[in-house]
């Protein structure tokens, strides 16, 4: 589904794509579809959410600092439903500490891929070794609170 439309600033710095009704009615996966997202040639998986009466998909500041887009810019989106399997992998580090902290595997495997994927980045930002151990201790005494 393809339509035309500006990337919308929320709150002077958040930013995301309005989602005509219609459109997500088109996919008939409901009111949060996962899809498949292009803006202006670049492509990210997300998935649309009800928010404030609109629907919409988000667009961080990394996708802005890729692409060079801004609150206000004009837009061409194409969405497709994405029925791929979302699977976030753990670092091999932090793989090893929930292999052995009884629960925490489990835990891990019980969230959902956007907050996997939070844990993820959070160790992958840490810069030095040290730093990046205390982010998978602290990842994964989170899982086990």
């Amino acid at each position: 589904m393809r339509f035309e439309t500006e990337l919308l600033l929320v709150d002077g710095r958040n930013t995301g794509i309005e989602v005509p009704p219609e459109v997500v009615e088109s996919f008939g996966a409901g009111k949060r579809p996962p899809v498949v997202v292009n803006v202006n040639g670049f492509e990210y998986r997300s998935t649309i959410a009800p928010m404030g009466g609109m629907f919409l998909i988000p667009f961080s500041s990394d996708k802005r600092a890729t692409t060079g887009l801004v609150g206000g810019d004009r837009i061409v989106v194409e969405l497709e439903l994405d029925t791929a399997p979302r699977i976030v992998e753990p670092p091999a580090d932090f793989a090893e500490a929930l292999d052995a902290t009884p629960g925490a595997r489990e835990a891990w495997e019980k969230l959902s891929p956007s907050h996997k994927k939070a844990h993820v980045t959070a160790i992958f930002r840490a810069l030095r070794v040290a730093n990046r151990g205390e982010a998978v201790r602290t990842a994964r005494t989170a899982l086990l609170i």
